[in-house]
């Protein structure tokens, strides 16, 4: 049944390799699970009712793209969605969260219907390949800087923006203990180098008191709190409409980014396309129209789902475990939240290194190609947003190919694509 359900043998893998991979997935991202209800629970929402949400949406969204697409891609409430929910539109605008939750079915319900027409699909596979290697190698140092910033081995700094931290701090030393163990097993092939290195990290920092074991070990789900309690009537006559275009443009392009990126690592692209990207697309807007009805905000697809393709998942078998964790993390989250940043820092650096390869495909003796990707490439990690630096990079393609004479090379789609990111950064100009 699993042969049929993924072509394991076509895919050249192993149930094993497959389901140690998905753990890979989920202890590398498990902090999804306590993050997302600490910001949300700022709006009011009630902190269990956003857990249960948070657990169940990322689980349903998972499944769907494990058994529909067959990706070895996890989803759950995006980070960068969860704080626009939380400090732009509900603490900054003053919206209740039921209407912004509201607000988050209707972008969902979009979502859906462009799913269901093939035009998200039609964007993912018109990228050209210029950008779709950019954007994996942007994150890979998004992944690294994120990781390095969790370790404390960079840090704010009012001169220069960011600074090296001090190898005096514990974690700091945990995490560059956690990255030579890591970096040493994957030179050396080791089969879960990356999981072995999270856990090995994780004992060692308890063993020194830098982390603890969890006071007890389960918990039972309290859905109540926000579970059907979105006003989709008041998000639909309040003028919210820039809202809902906002979190749809937003996780519109940080979703296509991210898929595009880890696709690109894992070696699913097939001449310059994503096969089966509709399939892929209805996983984050099925999770996003799920998660508001139960109380959380957008979801998306992980970035972190690279480390499991770097552990060697290449399909969507691993997901079923992912998908079984987030489930059981509803009674385990004191357990998941024991995993210290520390222990998967060195995680996310590692995997940041590999997703770099895709550079070497760039065509760097066409200018017209390398400046696109270079741009790319350099605004991800610091404008912090995949959907940024996708967009900076697609408008420095269409610019510079008129510029150069060679615009017959722009398709229909980069042109539409052009005047909506230059609509959006008027609008944000204007604002």
């Amino acid at each position: 049944m699993l042969e049929r359900l993924f072509r394991l043998r076509e895919q050249n893998t192993t149930v094993r390799r497959e389901l140690l991979a998905g753990l890979t997935t989920f202890v590398t991202m498990a902090y999804i699970v306590v993050v997302n209800p600490r910001i949300l629970s700022e709006t009011g929402m009630p902190l269990d009712g956003v857990l249960f949400a948070t657990c169940v949406s990322a689980a349903v969204a998972t499944l769907i793209m494990g058994l529909a697409a067959n990706y070895p891609i996890a989803l759950a409430p995006g980070m960068s969605l969860n704080a626009y929910f939380t400090y732009s539109i509900v603490l900054g605008r003053g919206v209740p969260w039921q209407t912004a939750l509201g607000v988050v079915f209707l972008s969902g319900l979009l979502f859906l219907i462009l799913t269901l027409t093939r035009v998200r699909e039609q964007i993912v596979n018109g990228i050209p390949d210029c950008l779709k290697y950019g954007t994996a190698a942007g994150i890979g140092l998004f992944i690294a800087f994120v990781g390095l910033q969790n370790a404390k081995l960079v840090v704010a700094h009012t001169g220069t923006l960011v600074g090296l931290g001090s190898f005096s701090d514990p974690q700091v030393q945990m995490t560059l203990l956690g990255l030579i163990l890591t970096a040493v097993l994957m030179a050396r092939r080791v089969k879960g180098a990356i999981l072995i290195g999270i856990l090995a990290t994780s004992l060692a920092g308890m063993a020194r008191g830098l982390s603890h074991w969890p006071s007890h070990l389960l918990s039972l789900p309290h859905p109540s709190g926000t579970l059907l309690k979105l006003d989709i009537a008041g998000a639909a006559h309040l003028g919210l409409a820039e809202i809902v275009f906002a979190f749809f443009f937003v996780d519109l392009f940080d979703n296509v980014g991210t898929l595009v990126g880890v696709c690109q690592q894992g070696g699913f692209m097939q001449g310059g396309q994503l096969p089966r990207a509709s399939r892929a697309l209805l996983a984050d807007a099925t999770g996003t129209i799920f998660g508001a009805l139960t109380g959380t905000s957008t979801v998306t697809s992980y970035i972190e789902s690279a480390s499991g393709v770097a552990a060697g998942a290449r399909t969507g078998l691993g997901n079923l475990l992912i998908a079984a964790l987030f489930l059981g993390a509803l009674f385990c989250s004191p357990l998941v939240s024991a995993i210290p940043a520390y222990a998967t820092a060195p995680a996310l650096v590692l995997v940041g290194a590999l997703m770099c390869q895709s550079v070497s495909h760039v065509r760097w003796q066409e200018f017209s190609e390398a400046f696109p990707a270079f741009l790319t490439v350099l605004a991800t990690p610091l404008t912090f947003s995949v959907a940024t630096g996708l967009s900076l990079g697609l408008l420095g393609y269409t610019l510079i190919k008129i510029g150069s004479g060679k615009w017959r090379e722009i398709s229909g789609l980069i042109w539409v694509l052009t005047a909506l990111f230059l609509l959006r950064y008027a609008w944000l100009a204007i604002e």
